[in-house]
């Protein structure tokens, strides 16, 4: 393995790293707007184009055509890549925070798909920026890898039966607030 091979893997990590940072603040930082501006605790930051209502997963998506084409056409490296990750993490998560919307056109903002989709994604973000190259793979890792792979999937489920309660308890609330603040 040379020593190129070597930087450029680490520095796929490092990457992912600010990705998945960047895509849970944004994430965060969304859900707490959108929240903060139904409850009229803070101005209306929402932009209307004929009246209607622009979701910010168009501005995830348009950004994510930004990033995409500025990858391709330029291939950034160094601090330029770096940003460029910052920025691909913001997109990722503009765009998935409204993912319920994208199965269900005109459903609520607050689908636990999109909760759902944010987990899948943080997930796979952080097994590339964390996990173990596959070629290092030993036999020796294979009961370490079932055991890790029984803890993952009982972690998963008490997320989602976790989940599945807080959404039967606030969701009424959350849902009442989307109504109320509807034109």
């Amino acid at each position: 393995m040379t020593t190129e091979h070597t930087i450029r893997r680490e520095t796929a990590h490092k990457l992912a790293r600010y990705t998945l940072f960047s895509f849970i603040v944004t994430f965060i930082l969304s859900r707490t707007f959108v929240f903060l501006i139904m409850a009229d605790e803070m101005p209306n930051l929402y932009f209307f184009m004929h009246g209607t209502h622009v979701h910010h997963l168009n501005y995830g998506i348009f950004l994510l055509a930004a990033v995409c084409g500025y990858s391709v056409f330029r291939r950034p490296t160094g601090r330029k890549a770096e940003i460029t990750a910052l920025l691909y993490g913001v997109a990722m998560g503009l765009t998935f925070d409204e993912f319920g919307m994208w199965l269900h056109l005109g459903g609520s903002y607050w689908q636990r798909v999109s909760v759902d989709a944010v987990i899948v994604v943080s997930a796979l973000f952080g097994i590339v920026a964390f996990a173990r190259s596959l070629k290092k793979f030993e036999r020796r890792h294979f009961w370490a890898f079932i055991i890790l792979l029984v803890a993952l999937f009982g972690f998963a489920l008490v997320i989602y039966t976790a989940g599945n309660r807080l959404g039967d308890v606030v969701g009424p609330t959350l849902h009442n607030l989307e109504d109320a603040s509807s034109p």
